[in-house]
């Protein structure tokens, strides 16, 4: 390689200096690919110029922006190319491990997607990781950047953190194929924790946390009064544990997700119980009133802590 360096008159350090500058570029690309994509979901006839203004993308100028909406496919109403044009070199997609899984438990599966959220004319992002058996939301973050460090990274941190106490080695992450996903430094903390990652190849395969995204936004922070980032920070933590506590499921057999996972706790022994009174602990703590499973421990004996994957994907926003 010395030799080639030498050929094209140009030292080690500057050539990776360049090759890293470009996998940066790749990765802001795919940053964007997907919030383009909702936002033409949302607006099928939106101009990309339109979209510019509204998304402010540091990493990208106007006319650059507007001739990837094109390659994309994306500068009109909205057409999913069979070949993306996109060079995908120096990106990393995990295999799908989600297909024909089936559920039995916490800390199976997480899923986790990024939206958008408008607040007067400006767009922020919201990210959310989710235990797909319980729903629960277990790592949320309200952010002005689309960046990993702003994004992904403390979402995960803070589920992982929710997770104390539990072993979360056999964990699958699942998620689509941004690029806040394979960055280094959320992989390191994959890595580290041995948690396994996943990635569907189209939305619609990462069901769950797209369901999340929709419950979240539509039923719940487009009905407040949000004129700040700060404001938004707020509602979502705010919404995040009302959704947690207080917003019973059908799938769950009308019981909160935080209900649904102590139950569950309840029936894997004495060590689990342990963390089952932990979490009873922080309601009573909280002034809230005690959950099925903290008022009557015989209770879990009702629930069926199984249900299949691919059913559970088909129900409506309002049901979950």
């Amino acid at each position: 390689m010395n030799a080639v360096y030498s050929a094209l008159d140009i030292s080690k350090q500057a050539f990776h200096q360049h090759l890293n500058r470009e996998l940066i570029k790749k990765q802001d690309r795919y940053h964007l690919l997907e919030i383009i994509r909702q936002l033409r979901d949302d607006h099928p006839t939106m101009g990309c110029r339109d979209m510019y203004y509204k998304l402010c993308p540091e990493s990208m100028g106007r006319d650059a922006f507007e001739a990837f909406c094109k390659e994309e496919g994306l500068s009109s109403k909205r057409y999913r190319s069979p070949h993306r044009t996109t060079d995908s070199s120096g990106v990393i997609r995990f295999d799908d491990l989600t297909k024909d899984l089936k559920l039995t438990g916490i800390n199976q599966l997480w899923v986790s997607d990024i939206t958008y959220f408008e607040v007067r004319n400006k767009f922020y992002y919201l990210t959310f990781v989710i235990d797909a058996w319980s729903r629960r939301i277990i790592g949320h973050q309200a952010s002005k950047r689309l960046l990993t460090e702003s994004t992904t990274l403390p979402a995960l941190e803070m589920a992982i953190r929710s997770r104390r106490g539990n072993d979360v080695s056999s964990v699958i992450f699942h998620s689509d194929g941004g690029g806040q996903y394979y960055s280094k430094d959320f992989l390191a903390i994959t890595k580290k924790q041995n948690i396994t990652n996943s990635m569907c190849e189209y939305a619609w395969d990462n069901g769950k946390a797209e369901r999340i995204n929709g419950v979240i936004k539509n039923n719940y922070l487009i009905h407040r009064d949000i004129n700040s980032f700060e404001e938004l920070k707020k509602e979502v933590d705010r919404t995040v544990k009302l959704y947690n506590e207080d917003k019973p499921h059908k799938s769950l057999q009308r019981k909160t997700p935080i209900e649904y996972e102590i139950l569950y706790l309840s029936r894997m022994g004495k060590s689990n119980a342990d963390q089952s009174t932990t979490e009873c602990e922080n309601y009573k703590s909280a002034g809230r009133y005690s959950p099925a499973g903290c008022r009557e421990k015989s209770s879990a004996s009702h629930i069926t802590p199984e249900y299949n994957h691919d059913k559970s994907t088909k129900e409506t926003v309002n049901v979950i």
